[in-house]
């Protein structure tokens, strides 16, 4: 190894320094070159704040603004400049159109920054805009005018393929603490505040886009609408669309196309849902749907609309839990009015009848809770609906077809068929408003059906037996069920067959009284009363069904009833008679007449102890005798002297013969 004099560096050591050396001279030198050149820019922007006047400015950015958007703002307020360290340009009191309290757009301030490198030279380009608490304002005559049109027409012009080069500079206007209102011939239709929008104008793409947060009667929604060809739609022709809201209330999407001319033609996919329907129904302004439900919803459709309606085709709708399948469209040419078609396989109306209480909380009078109607007059419905399975709270619907018409604040629903209780159902049932409070009328037969269950859900009565047919013809108004009730007109009629009235065993009764009339027995209230033939015929006026006709047939009695019925009250006023049938008796037979009183899910029957006492071998003599006067006073007589007192006149008060 070389031996190296102490004091000296080595060739290597002294090329590894020169290198360094050389580096930092070299970072020392580019440090300077970025110094020199930020302090040159620092001082053109200076020198340009001090060459370029504010007048200047203005008429620049005023200049740019018209290129870009085809509208000519207008300046009314103070404007103030700064060039250094960077560009801005600030408008108090903008204004687009003819300034005023109807002017399309007015706002407090405008904000313009400008493009650095074109400000280095002297020129004055518009990065981007800003508006601060605009206003704008939209206003449709009847006749259908807008003072948006000339501002539109002015996009129109613009935005014209022939538009030069220079017309694209900034593309995006930003919005924020706005508002938006939307004013009829009437007053003010719509009006959205706190507005946070950006406005991506189509200044390299076709594109124009609206991106931000709206508050939206109280409630905020988040706003994305794209229009794919911006110039296209304003000169009216075919554009692509999509839209996006999404809020509390609902979510929503459209992807498809809009076109203007020759007139309003929107298509597309469209789909949305809702926690709850009724909720976003009372958000849009719609009066609150009568009953229960309307909770979870969600739609998906294709969606076309032409001038003032939209169609939904392939509809995929979803409520409640509840699905269906069809078409609908909505008319809004005049009054809103929905029709349409759908299909379901199963659907539980149920949620709907919820709130509909036909008794009182102790299920022994008629609801005095008043008749809710009101939302009915909110819109015109027409509406076709089958589903393979339907239940209405304990009611179990086999295949059904029915249509539902609204019009003018009247609701009738049509059954054309519906398979139930083992029979068929057809008729309507319809509910309006009136000045009384709700007035209700129906026409429903059913044929076939199994008459427990029938006549259990309709009436709650589950004392009849059998198949049969079931007339009903109902109407009455009032604010609430019992007030309906007094009001009460129509008929109803019932034919069964091959039956049998539960809670009463008539022949073994009628047989155990002809043998012993004065024997009391609980069979008055147990039992069963096979029958072969039922018929029923009752009146109803205000209220009171008057029983015309009742008569039943079986193999070994019969019964024949009339009398009345009060509706409001529930209770049972009838009489009538129990015969048993003996075709080897002489006599043919043992006849009974009978009463049927108290409530009618509950009546009691009681026969006649008049016939009892005759038939009776011990007591006919004693109730023979008691006819005559000389034997009842010499009674009377006896009574008095054993109990010390003195007993009414019997004259007055005819005996009683206690029962036994």
């Amino acid at each position: 190894m070389p031996h190296q004099t102490p004091g000296r560096y080595s060739p290597a050591s002294l090329e590894i320094g020169h290198s360094a050396l050389i580096a930092v001279t070299g970072l020392k030198r580019l440090g300077f070159a970025l110094f020199s050149v930020v302090v040159i820019v620092f001082g053109a922007l200076a020198v340009v704040s001090f060459l370029v006047s504010a007048d200047q400015v203005r008429d620049a950015v005023k200049a740019e603004i018209r290129n870009v958007t085809g509208l000519d703002p207008v300046l009314s307020g103070k404007t103030s400049v700064s060039l250094f360290p960077s560009g801005s340009v600030s408008f108090s009191d903008v204004a687009l159109g003819e300034p005023g309290a109807n002017a399309p757009l007015v706002a407090d301030e405008l904000v313009a920054r400008l493009r650095f490198i074109p400000l280095l030279a002297g020129r004055i380009e518009v990065s981007d805009v800003a508006l601060v608490n605009p206003r704008i304002i939209v206003t449709v005559d009847s006749e259908g005018r807008s003072n948006w049109s000339p501002l539109v027409d002015a996009l129109t012009q613009n935005f014209d393929e022939k538009r030069s080069a220079k017309a694209a500079n900034f593309s995006e206007i930003r919005m924020t603490g706005g508002s938006i209102e939307i004013r009829g011939a009437t007053g003010v239709i719509e009006r959205l505040t706190e507005v946070e929008m950006s406005l991506g104008w189509p200044a390299i793409s076709k594109s124009f886009g609206v991106s931000g947060r709206v508050i939206w009667r109280g409630e905020p929604v988040d706003t994305s609408v794209t229009f794919a060809d911006f110039a296209a739609m304003l000169r009216g022709e075919k554009s692509g669309l999509k839209i996006r809201l999404s809020g509390p209330p609902a979510k929503a999407a459209f992807d498809g196309a809009l076109s203007l001319q020759p007139r309003l033609k929107i298509d597309g996919a469209l789909s949305g849902d809702a926690a709850s329907l009724r909720k976003l129904l009372a958000w849009t302004g719609q009066k609150p749907l009568p009953g229960g439900g309307f909770g979870r919803f969600a739609v998906k459709a294709q969606t076309s609309v032409v001038g003032g309606t939209i169609s939904f085709t392939g509809v995929n709708i979803e409520l409640d839990g509840n699905s269906a399948e069809g078409v609908l469209t909505f008319a809004t040419d005049g009054r809103q009015t929905w029709q349409g078609t759908l299909a379901a396989d199963s659907i539980d109306l149920t949620p709907y009848i919820s709130t509909v209480r036909l008794l009182a909380a102790n299920d022994r009078e008629w609801s005095r809770l008043p008749i809710e109607v009101d939302g009915l007059s909110g819109f015109d419905l027409d509406l076709r609906l089958s589903a393979a399975n339907i239940a209405i709270g304990t009611a179990k619907l086999g295949r059904t077809a029915a249509a539902a018409n609204m019009r003018g604040g009247k609701l009738v629903v049509t059954v054309g068929e519906s398979v139930a209780f083992g029979g068929i159902i057809k008729g309507s049932v319809g509910i309006a408003r009136n000045d009384e409070g709700a007035e209700m009328k129906t026409q429903l037969t059913f044929n076939g059906v199994d008459l427990e269950n029938c006549i259990g859900e309709l009436f709650g009565i589950r004392r009849i037996e059998g198949k049969g047919d079931v007339a009903i013809t109902l109407e009455g108004s009032g604010s609430n069920v019992l007030a309906l009730t007094r009001t009460l007109n129509g008929s109803v009629m019932m034919d069964g067959k091959q039956g049998a009235l539960t809670g009463v065993n008539v022949e073994q009764l009628l047989r155990r009284l002809e043998r012993r009339p004065l024997s009391g027995g609980n069979e008055f209230r147990t039992g069963r009363t096979p029958y072969e033939k039922l018929s029923v015929s009752i009146k109803v006026a205000q209220g009171v069904a008057t029983v015309e006709d009742v008569s039943l047939q079986g193999a070994a009695v019969k019964l024949a009833l009339a009398g009345s019925a009060s509706i409001p009250a529930r209770d049972l006023d009838l009489k009538g008679t129990a015969s048993l049938i003996d075709a080897t008796s002489p006599q043919g037979g043992f006849d009974l007449p009978f009463v049927v009183q108290g409530p009618w899910d509950d009546p009691v029957m009681l026969p006649d102890p008049q016939i009892l006492i005759r038939r009776s071998g011990a007591a006919a003599p004693l109730f023979d005798r008691l006819r005559d006067q000389r034997t009842r006073d010499a009674v009377r007589s006896a009574i008095e002297k054993l109990s010390g007192g003195k007993l009414a006149n019997p004259e007055s008060e005819p005996a009683k013969v206690p029962a036994q």
